[in-house]
């Protein structure tokens, strides 16, 4: 297209990604530089990839397809802080959160997140334990919780506009956190 290859279009797209990255570093904060007196909310969401046969682990069973498991942290009022770096797409929520080292700077009290979080200390809805009715107050707690966590859930949607995050991820494997960095990054400055 208009004279250029293939590969010269691959080679700036790298160079812009790379700077890019550098030039946004600090708006997507780090574990250890997250305000450990606010209240966060959390949830993953999965971010489709090719299928790389020396790539074990991207096939998620849940989500039927290959691709990364993400995990973001936004503010109560919506506002990005951080991600965690991808994960195969066949790492579970819980499993992804210990990786992260998260917990390890933040009090798990002050996280709110779904029920694929249970056990961790989080601030989630109760679970619907077989054989039993949820009691009222239950259920009026799930649907407080689930108030508070909309937020994350409308930011993803969000990030999901950006379709390099939507589409099956097509670089080379070892791009993915470089890219997806670079653009929850810019996504953050354009949003704040």
């Amino acid at each position: 297209m208009m004279g250029v290859s293939q590969p010269t279009i691959s080679r700036a797209v790298c160079a812009l990604t790379a700077l890019t990255g550098q030039a946004l570093e600090g708006w997507l904060l780090t574990a250890q530089e997250i305000d450990p007196r606010q209240s966060y909310v959390l949830d993953g969401t999965p971010l489709p990839c090719w299928a790389w046969k020396d790539h074990n682990g991207l096939y998620s069973g849940k989500h039927r397809r290959t691709g990364l498991s993400l995990q973001v942290l936004v503010t109560l009022d919506g506002r990005l802080v951080w991600a965690a770096d991808p994960l195969p797409g066949s790492a579970h929520d819980v499993r992804a959160l210990d990786v992260s080292g998260l917990l390890e700077v933040l009090d798990p009290a002050t996280i709110i997140a779904d029920k694929g979080y249970i056990g961790r200390g989080l601030i989630t809805p109760p679970k619907k334990t077989s054989n039993t009715q949820r009691s009222e107050l239950d259920k009026e707690h799930a649907r407080d919780i689930n108030k508070i966590r909309y937020v994350v859930e409308r930011l993803i949607a969000h990030l999901k506009n950006c379709r390099i995050l939507a589409t099956s991820y097509r670089p080379p494997h070892h791009t993915h956190k470089e890219i997806i960095t670079a653009t929850l990054s810019l996504f953050t400055y354009a949003t704040n």
